[in-house]
C-alpha cells in the first residue's frame, strides 16, 4: 500500500548522508534549503499558522488533495522516487566502471558496464525531463512544457525545488563530468543513437511518463528539456564560481571522503543518496499545504458568514450532512478510535467509506451509528463541543455507546445516549468519552 503524504514527510530523515550532502551544497544557494521534516511542522512553517484547529483542517484537506489523481501530487512523488531508484542502480554500474579503470585486475568490469560519462550524461538529462514533467503536473499545466519550466526556474524556483536543481548541477554535472559538463552532455546526447538511450535502464524506468508516441519522440523531448535549461545551469556556474574542487571541499566538511578521485566520489554519492526523492517530497508537501491552506481559509470565511444554528437543530440536521464525498470520522471498534474517511456510496442508513491515507482494500460499509461530522471551530481543549456525537464507555457493560454532548463544564460532559430516553442522561469524565 502506498504511503500517505503525511507518512512520507514524517519519515524524512533528519540527518543522514543525503541531508549532509544537501547541507554541504548550501554555499551554492545560501539559505534556500532547510531540512523541514514532520508534516504538521511543515504546515506551521509554510503557512505561519498556529491555531491547532486550523492546522488540523489543513492536514485533513491535504490528505484528500494528495489522494485525488487529478491533482498530480502522487504522480510527482512516484516520478521522484522512480528516478532515484533507477539512478541508484545506474550509479552502481558507473562506479564499477570507474573502479575497473583505476584497478587493473578489475578491468573486466569495464567490459560489462556502460561508460560512466555516457551513463552520467543520460542520467542528468533524464532527471531534467522528470523535473519538467513533475513541475507541470504540480502547476496544472496540461502538457510538459520545457520553456514554461525554464521561465519558472529562472524566476520562481526556491526552497527544496531550487536545491534539487543545484544538487543536480553539482552532483550529476560538475563533480563527475568536470567544469565543461554542459558541452560533454550536449556531445553525448547529439552523438548517441536513439536506440542506445532508449535501452538505458533509467529511461526504461520512466518511459511511460515521457511524452511522445515512440522512442525518437521521447528522446527529442529529453533533448529539448536539456536545451531549455542549459542557459540557467551555465549562469549558475558563472555566478557562483562552483568547481569540482569547491564542491569536494564543501562535502569534505560534512562527510568523510576516502578517495580524492572526484569521478569515484560522484558515483559513490549517486549510489548512496536520494536527494531527488528527499527534496521532491518536500516540494510536493509545500505545494500541497499551500493549496490546502488556501481552500481552508476560504472554507472558514464562508462558515463565519453562515447564521449560527442552535444545538438541537444542529444535531437534527447532522443526518443531512452525510452526503457523497463528504469527509467524516468513522469509529473503529477494534482500535477504539475515530478515523477520517470520505463517503463513497450511501444505501439507506449504511455508508461505504474510503479511509484517508489508506488503500482501497480498507474500504468498507459502516452504519450511521459509527460515523460523525465535527465542527472544529467551537471545541474545547479536549477537542469536544456541545452537540458533538461521541462514544461513551460503560464499565458495567464493558462497551462503547453512542451519545451527544449536551453540556460542558471543565472536564465534565453531560451526555444524552442516542436511542435512549433522557433518564439515562448523565455527567461523564473526559476519559470516558472518545
Amino acid at each position: 500500500m502506498d504511503k500517505s503524504i503525511i507518512q512520507l514527510v514524517d519519515e524524512l530523515p533528519t540527518d543522514n548522508i543525503t541531508v549532509k550532502v544537501l547541507k554541504a551544497l548550501d554555499y551554492v544557494a545560501p539559505g534556500e534549503w532547510s531540512n523541514l521534516t514532520g508534516f504538521e511542522n511543515n504546515i506551521r512553517s509554510i503557512t505561519g499558522e498556529s491555531d491547532a484547529k486550523v492546522i488540523q483542517k489543513i492536514r485533513d484537506r491535504a490528505v484528500v488533495l494528495y489522494e485525488d489523481p487529478q491533482q498530480g501530487y502522487q504522480f510527482a512523488i512516484k516520478l521522484y522516487q522512480t528516478i532515484d531508484k533507477a539512478d541508484t542502480a545506474m550509479a552502481a554500474a558507473a562506479l564499477a566502471n570507474k573502479v575497473s579503470e583505476k584497478i587493473g585486475f578489475l578491468s573486466f568490469l569495464g567490459k560489462i558496464t556502460p561508460k560512466a560519462d555516457v551513463t552520467q550524461s543520460i542520467d542528468l538529462v533524464l532527471k531534467i525531463a522528470v523535473e519538467i514533467i513533475a513541475f507541470c503536473k504540480l502547476n496544472g499545466i496540461p502538457q510538459p512544457n520545457p520553456q514554461e519550466f525554464a521561465n519558472s526556474l529562472a524566476n520562481n524556483y526556491q526552497n527544496a525545488s531550487l536545491m534539487r536543481m543545484v544538487a543536480l548541477v553539482c552532483l550529476d554535472g560538475i563533480l563527475p563530468l568536470g567544469p565543461d559538463f554542459l558541452s560533454k552532455i550536449q556531445e553525448v546526447i547529439s552523438g548517441t543513437d536513439v536506440g542506445v538511450i532508449a535501452q538505458n535502464p533509467v529511461f526504461l524506468a520512466i518511459n511511460n511518463s515521457l511524452p511522445g508516441s515512440n522512442p525518437s519522440d521521447k528522446v527529442g523531448f529529453i533533448s529539448h528539456s536539456f536545451n531549455s535549461v542549459q542557459g540557467w545551469m551555465n549562469n549558475l556556474v558563472s555566478k557562483t564560481g562552483i568547481t569540482p574542487q569547491s564542491i569536494s571541499s564543501s562535502l569534505g566538511s560534512f562527510i568523510q571522503i576516502a578517495d580524492d578521485n572526484l569521478d569515484l566520489v560522484a558515483a559513490f554519492l549517486d549510489q548512496t543518496t536520494n536527494y531527488y526523492e528527499h527534496t521532491g517530497i518536500q516540494t510536493v508537501a509545500r505545494s500541497l499545504i499551500l493549496q490546502a491552506y488556501t481552500l481552508v481559509k476560504e472554507e472558514i470565511k464562508q462558515e463565519e458568514q453562515k447564521p449560527i444554528q442552535d444545538v438541537k437543530s444542529a444535531v437534527k440536521s447532522d443526518n443531512n450532512r452525510y452526503e457523497l464525498s463528504k469527509t467524516v470520522e468513522v469509529w473503529d471498534s477494534e482500535e477504539e478510535d475515530w478515523y477520517q474517511g470520505t463517503i463513497e456510496k450511501i444505501q439507506d442508513d449504511q455508508f461505504f467509506i474510503h479511509y484517508l491515507g489508506y488503500g482501497s482494500s480498507y474500504d468498507e460499509w459502516v452504519g450511521e451509528d459509527d460515523i460523525r461530522t465535527r465542527d472544529l471551530r467551537s471545541t474545547d481543549d479536549n477537542g469536544y463541543a456541545v452537540g458533538q456525537k461521541v462514544k461513551c464507555w460503560d464499565d458495567d457493560q464493558e462497551a462503547w455507546y453512542s451519545a451527544t454532548i449536551e453540556q460542558i463544564q471543565g472536564q465534565q460532559y453531560f451526555v444524552h445516549y442516542i436511542d435512549y430516553d433522557s433518564s439515562y442522561d448523565e455527567w461523564v469524565d473526559s476519559d470516558e468519552i472518545s
